[in-house]
């Protein structure tokens, strides 16, 4: 049987770091511990707020098909779509071979997949990069700045990132976020936030048309480097896109679960 330590670990990074931006964005978000199921659900325009994952560890494909009916039935009371983060190395060896079966019989629709990674990696040296300079992340400027980023750089309409981050404390104040600048232009942005002994990585993007410069790696290593040095964790966890997969391994991260966003089947 596969050793699923790793997988616990970043699931409960994605559960500890979404409750606090979930309930940053709305007091009176869905924030439930269920029986093998954690939501973390704002029901706002921006997709990644609107979250639930699976819990258990070694799943066999019973409980995972009862799993995914229980998450199926929330995710359509909701006004907002969002996604089931299933880390797959929490499943056991027959449930990881009809996964999808099992989610299409479930009225979930395959959308994307990440991986989960891990280390500790830190201190890291002050990053440097001929192009950049870094701006923290301390108005409601550079916020709508950094929601457009990730808007075009994943794709989003710009309304619904910016009603992911309008506004927020939390991103202005307790997450190490920053713009990466290439003169007076934000290219780039990442941020970190203290977790349960751990810097968790959140909403890294670049600008499309700036794209595969090291922009994305210089402003997490920004981001990483001031988290650090505003609370001394050493240990860091993210979740990586097909893009930044080949990225984050340079800066010392190791891969461990891979994982599987599903929304609602239309």
């Amino acid at each position: 049987m596969k050793d699923c330590a790793e997988s616990v670990e970043s699931m409960e990074q994605l559960s500890n770091a979404w409750r606090a931006l979930v309930l940053d964005r709305d007091l009176e978000a869905d924030v439930r511990d269920l029986p093998g199921i954690a939501v973390r659900w704002a029901d706002c325009r921006f997709v990644f707020w609107n979250a639930l994952t699976l819990t258990e560890s070694n799943t066999d494909t019973k409980l995972m098909r009862r799993r995914l009916d229980e998450a199926a039935v929330i995710m359509r009371m909701k006004q907002h779509p969002g996604f089931l983060w299933l880390f797959e190395d929490l499943l056991d060896e027959e449930a990881r071979s009809v996964l999808l079966n099992a989610a299409d019989q479930a009225g979930l629709a395959y959308a994307f997949s990440a991986t989960g990674m891990a280390g500790d990696l830190l201190p890291i040296p002050d990053p440097v990069h001929p192009d950049l300079t870094f701006v923290r992340v301390t108005t409601d400027e550079h916020l709508q700045i950094y929601a457009d980023i990730n808007a075009r750089g994943y794709g989003f309409p710009l309304a619904d990132a910016r009603d992911g981050l309008a506004g927020s404390t939390l991103w202005k104040n307790e997450v190490n976020a920053y713009l990466a600048m290439r003169g007076e232009l934000p290219v780039a942005c990442a941020g970190t936030i203290a977790m349960e002994g751990c810097l968790f990585v959140v909403l890294v993007a670049t600008e499309p048309e700036w794209q595969r410069r090291g922009y994305g790696e210089a402003v997490t290593r920004k981001a990483l480097y001031e988290g650090y040095r505003s609370t001394g964790l050493t240990r860091a966890g993210l979740h990586a896109t097909a893009a930044g997969a080949p990225v984050y391994p340079r800066i010392g991260f190791q891969p461990n679960s891979p994982v599987h966003f599903f929304g609602l089947r239309d």
